[in-house]
């Protein structure tokens, strides 16, 4: 296949890969047949490189759109229950708890919008924003709140974003193997919008909210103090509702630590909040 011929091809095939290739070689095209003949290689086979590794970094960069522990959560906008909304930016300052949901006029899902609504006041308290979402849209969403406000007699008073399935599938909601909705994912994302906590639920199991609600007072608690918190805190069966004291990284560290806490060993010490 001549070159003329591979260029087309790319053309017909990767049109958006040929837009990266050009912009990656930046160079003209008798510079690109130098570069061939020192790395001793065909032009067509430098462009089948510089193609396989722009393809390469597309589908690397797709697979890490879902945000991990640590990242900043991507920008958003959205179209919800409140109006339209722009994630993180306008919940900056606040904590928040994004959960989402298979999907509206479901069981399950119906528990768990109640408890968090029954719960909300809890959140508030912590300076913590709720936000629901599934891939209804929202006139659906609208509905179903009505629904729950008259005949349940619980008003949810959190917004609900009418993702698209593409949104969902980059913050990992929809899992191939769960079906086309959401399953029951949880980002709780800090004031300055990094996400400190993912939980995933599969579709027939409803989430624990007073763990939730639990996890983000843990989280405010281990970064106002430089602590970390144990199992089942605040009723943790070794030291109850104290907290961790990060182990000490020298000896010098470890030698004092046991005279500054109460101590297990150097290694797990612990204080009251």
């Amino acid at each position: 296949m001549g070159i003329q011929d591979k260029f087309e091809e790319i053309l017909k095939t990767q049109k958006e890969v040929l837009k990266k290739v050009a912009e990656l070689v930046g160079e003209s095209f008798e510079e690109l047949k130098k570069k061939a003949l020192e790395e001793k290689k065909s032009v067509e086979e430098l462009i089948e490189e510089i193609v396989e590794e722009v393809i390469k970094t597309e589908k690397e960069e797709k697979k890490m759109g879902m945000p991990l522990l640590g990242d900043k959560f991507p920008h958003i906008e959205v179209q919800t229950t409140h109006g339209p909304m722009t994630l993180p930016e306008d919940l900056k300052g606040k904590w928040t708890v994004l959960f989402s949901h298979p999907a509206d006029f479901t069981p399950v899902c119906t528990t768990e919008f109640v408890s968090f609504q029954k719960h909300k006041k809890e959140f508030d308290e912590l300076n913590t924003q709720l936000i629901g979402l599934s891939i209804d849209q929202v006139f659906s969403h609208i509905k179903w709140v009505e629904w729950i406000k008259e005949k349940l007699d619980v008003e949810i008073e959190f917004p609900i974003i009418s993702a698209t399935d593409t949104l969902a599938m980059e913050l990992g909601m929809v899992h191939p193997k769960k079906g086309t909705n959401t399953v029951r994912a949880v980002f709780i994302i800090d004031p300055e919008g990094v996400v400190r906590t993912i939980l995933y639920y599969p579709q027939e199991i409803g989430r624990n909210i007073p763990e939730i609600l639990r996890a983000v007072k843990a989280l405010q608690v281990s970064d106002a103090e430089g602590v970390a918190t144990p199992a089942n805190w605040p009723e943790n069966e070794l030291i109850g509702d104290k907290v961790i004291i990060p182990p000490a990284t020298d000896c010098e560290t470890a030698k004092k630590r046991v005279k500054e806490y109460t101590c297990f060993d150097w290694w797990f010490c612990y204080k009251e909040l």
